[in-house]
């Protein structure tokens, strides 16, 4: 994937883009990104598949943090803080980050994925942007194809833009990816974008998610 060229958000010149990245993440985040495409394709799910994508989406689990240990919460909310300041252009207000950040970390590790990786995708899908629209009608900060709601939702399309609800369908679509490309994340991310074995999408979430990396975990 070395020296292949990547493809920018509309807005952004190669030159500007370059300049934000080496000044570090706040301006990446300050950049002007439009919509990604976002493009999932609709493929025909086995029962069994459609059953669990269902019953996943369908949970009314609330995103509370839930911890195994006092020093496991500790970590949580280093990380919250960490967070909080590299998304504090996008969402000035401190309790829309820390729900939107909450929620993502909730979401991320029911799905067991990287927060980093989600927080990546939602920056190159939406640029944090809650009401974000594709021109071929994803929506929401995950970037979500309105046939999702249909095929394992209750057909609403209108609800990708309620917070939980579209980073839960897209942390699920990610994971649904991840399990039918056994594992290979560059394979799982163009199925994603609709975009399945080309280097661009997935170079631009590699890049952005090294921006969302967080060093001190432990289990929680």
């Amino acid at each position: 994937m070395s020296g292949s060229r990547i493809a920018l958000p509309a807005g952004v010149s190669r030159r500007a883009a370059m300049a934000s990245l080496l000044a570090g993440p706040g301006a990446w985040l300050a950049a002007p990104q439009s919509a990604h495409a976002g493009g999932q394709l609709e493929e025909p799910l086995i029962d069994s598949v459609r059953s669990a994508l269902t019953a996943a989406i369908g949970s009314a689990a609330p995103p509370e943090p839930v911890f195994v240990s006092t020093e496991a919460k500790i970590v949580y909310l280093r990380w919250l803080g960490a967070m909080s300041d590299r998304l504090r252009r996008r969402k000035p207000d401190w309790e829309v980050r820390r729900d939107f950040l909450q929620t993502v970390w909730y979401e991320a590790r029911r799905a067991r994925l990287d927060e980093s990786l989600v927080l990546g995708l939602i920056q190159v899908e939406s640029g944090f942007r809650k009401f974000a629209m594709s021109n071929v009608g994803a929506r929401g900060y995950m970037q979500v194809m309105p046939f999702w709601t249909r095929v394992i939702g209750d057909g609403d399309p209108a609800k990708l833009f309620h917070m939980q609800t579209n980073l839960r369908f897209g942390c699920v679509i990610l994971r649904h990816y991840l399990d039918r490309e056994k594992g290979d994340l560059f394979m799982a991310l163009g199925r994603y974008n609709g975009s399945r074995g080309k280097d661009t999408y997935p170079n631009l979430v590699y890049g952005a998610q090294r921006q969302w990396l967080f060093e001190n975990k432990v289990e929680a």
